[in-house]
């Protein structure tokens, strides 16, 4: 009896919901009076709801705007929109217009956006049950990637790690940012930059930190791995006829991918993980990088998928590593995975952008979200402005990361901020005395 009562809800929002599955790729019909959609592209919540005055249209066919994503849309009476394809949606004089090459699903599940809210998620991506590692959000987590960029070294990730303990702060994970590796695809500690790994990560672990390493799909050209799975036929091919890898472009530099769709690639691919881990002793994984932009309609890979599906399957790599994060995801809602906001500018515009964003990754199954770094985490916005920070938008956005699921350091506070500022960070649920409420 108990777990019948358990699943009336869901029974009543099945009766309730008439569904529409149209093979037909268009569907429009009119929005109502009062009603408000929101759409599952995470990075576009500052811009949401949309309603009867809303012009505008976005192609989720390779592109999710760099963030978290699902091919969804609900609105505040009830109304949902789902297909297991992406598609393109457009507002446009009262009309929501949906073209998309799959079965869509459209209907009702109840009349508020929390019962339409609870239809979707249970139907379409239900909670799994499992989380990612606690440690996530026992603690706040830091990155090294604001104090050392493209300069992460033994040293330096020492000295953070310590200094993280010398202020006040205590240990959580921490996470180590791009360029601790030799080269993309050669997942390996630099030799000359951290000459002694192992006993970093030891030390580390004694001062009470986990420990992540950034990871991504890309292998560079100029590398025995490149050579090994060129031969394997591991890496997406820029055409069918010359069965080359293709060369894709992104923030740094030119670089092949893996093709997951590929068993060997997945192989090779978790077994540089699982070697990190073995032998290190290396945590977890920051996956970054995997959005559908770099997969390009004009590639070849094994299997003959969409740019998000590539997407997809880079994010099911992280299943098998409880402690993970990911910053671009497709269809993954009520998956165990970690995931951040795409990186925010040092602004108040950006801090803003934190709770809707954050209010959003919700709605749409992403349920273990964290609002990007303290601060910032758009690189740019710190270069040269080591004069030029703003200490109470520091203190805001950690108050801000304080209520949300997980919060993560990257510039340190303890560089940046006077006494009174470095204390309403140490008690982020508080308002320190002198600074604006």
């Amino acid at each position: 009896m108990k777990n019948l009562i358990s699943t009336l809800p869901l029974i009543f929002a099945l009766i309730s919901c008439s569904t529409l599955q149209s093979q037909n790729p268009t569907i429009s019909f009119k929005i109502l009076n009062g009603e408000y959609w929101q759409s599952g592209v995470v990075n576009q919540a500052p811009n949401m709801p949309y309603d009867q005055n809303t012009d505008y249209d976005f192609q989720l066919l390779g592109n999710i705007d760099g963030n978290q994503a699902q091919p969804l849309l609900i609105s505040n009476k009830g109304r949902y929109v789902w297909s297991e394809a992406p598609f393109e949606f457009r507002f446009n004089r009262g009309v929501l217009q949906i073209n998309g090459g799959a079965k869509i699903d459209t209907g009702s599940a109840g009349k508020t956006l929390r019962e339409v809210q609870y239809y979707v998620r249970q139907t379409y991506f239900p909670a799994s049950g499992q989380l990612p590692d606690p440690e996530l959000f026992a603690h706040p987590q830091y990155n090294t990637w604001i104090e050392l960029n493209y300069n992460q070294n033994q040293a330096d990730v020492l000295k953070y790690a310590r200094a993280i303990l010398d202020n006040g702060f205590p240990a959580g994970v921490l996470m180590i940012d791009d360029t601790w590796q030799e080269n993309y695809g050669v997942w390996d500690f630099h030799p000359r930059r951290f000459p002694r790994p192992k006993e970093m990560i030891d030390e580390l672990h004694q001062l009470g930190f986990k420990v992540m390493v950034w990871i991504c799909p890309f292998v560079s050209p100029d590398s025995k791995e490149f050579r090994e799975l060129e031969k394997q036929r591991a890496l997406i091919e820029k055409d069918a006829a010359s069965r080359e890898p293709l060369l894709v472009k992104w923030w740094n530099g030119y670089s092949a991918e893996l093709d997951f769709s590929t068993p060997d690639a997945v192989r090779w691919f978790r077994e540089r993980l699982d070697f990190l881990q073995r032998h290190y002793g290396v945590d977890g994984f920051k996956f970054d990088a995997g959005d559908p932009e770099y997969y390009p309609a004009s590639s070849v890979s094994k299997e003959k998928i969409t740019a998000n599906r590539h997407t997809e399957l880079f994010a099911q790599i992280g299943l098998s590593y409880p402690l993970n994060e990911y910053r671009a995801c497709w269809k993954m809602g009520g998956q165990p995975l970690a995931q951040r906001l795409r990186d925010k500018a040092h602004s108040w515009e950006d801090l803003q952008k934190l709770i809707p964003g954050m209010a959003l990754a919700g709605l749409t199954g992403y349920t273990f979200s964290c609002p990007d770094m303290i601060g910032g985490g758009e690189i740019g916005s710190f270069w040269g402005a080591a004069n030029n920070l703003d200490q109470d938008l520091i203190v805001r956005s950690a108050q801000c990361s304080a209520i949300m699921p997980m919060m993560q350091f990257s510039v340190a506070p303890w560089r940046v901020l006077d006494s009174v500022h470095l204390d309403a960070v140490k008690k982020p649920s508080l308002c320190a005395p002198g600074l604006p409420r």
